[in-house]
């Protein structure tokens, strides 16, 4: 497997750690740790990165999992795996988080659909601009949202790829989308990726509910 540099820029203690606890979840112990050795991480084996805020997990690590999920996988596993860690990483790290802490009250619950949608993703894209180097921007268009990740921990280091790779992150956008319009799920798809080529990881959103 290709070993990406230490990048310099870091994630939260935290996220990376609430990931790494959803992918145990979901590929049982002995499948993460083989994902852990192939990815080259074999340190983090029974020794997940704190519970805390600390900007400390470097992107080349989250980068070289997502990697290891795909060789271990395929894509269409390791795509299936990110999703459900996405959504996981979501519930249980973002949605009690500061900017997001004060979804369930009523204020918020009676806000038009879009607003409550535009407050939702600009309010994930500051968490992850505050606690992490992951610097992300949200902008509105007549029928869609832009989320724009322009450092990505998911795909740092990464070149190459036939299409987009960020599947981690969208789970996480949609776990974020359905708790904070009470369910409902949004067509949304990767349309930029820095592992394709792009200089940017940019995710669109449409704001018309599926369901």
């Amino acid at each position: 497997m290709e070993r990406i540099p230490e990048s310099g820029w870091y994630y939260a203690n935290k996220f990376a750690r609430i990931a790494i606890q959803a992918y145990e979840e979901i590929m049982g112990k002995n499948g993460l740790n083989a994902i852990l050795n192939l990815a080259g991480l074999s340190h983090l084996i029974d020794n997940y990165p704190p519970d805390n805020l600390g900007r400390e997990f470097d992107f080349s690590a989250f980068s070289s999992i997502h990697i290891a999920l795909e060789e271990m996988y395929g894509p269409r596993g390791g795509r299936g795996l990110s999703l459900r860690a996405g959504r996981a990483t979501f519930n249980d790290a973002l949605r009690n988080f500061g900017a997001l802490a004060g979804v369930s009250d009523l204020a918020f619950k009676v806000l038009p659909l879009q607003a409550k949608l535009r407050i939702g993703l600009l309010a994930m894209a500051k968490i992850f601009s505050q606690v992490s180097d992951q610097h992300s921007t949200v902008e509105e268009k007549d029928n869609e949202f832009f989320y724009t990740i322009h450092r990505c921990p998911v795909c740092w280091g990464r070149k190459g790829a036939d299409k987009p790779v960020c599947y981690i992150a969208t789970g996480l956008l949609q776990a974020g989308l359905a708790w904070v319009s009470g369910g409902m799920e949004f067509r949304m798809n990767e349309s930029k990726c820095v592992a394709v080529g792009d200089e940017i990881c940019e995710f669109v959103i449409q704001k018309e509910p599926i369901t």
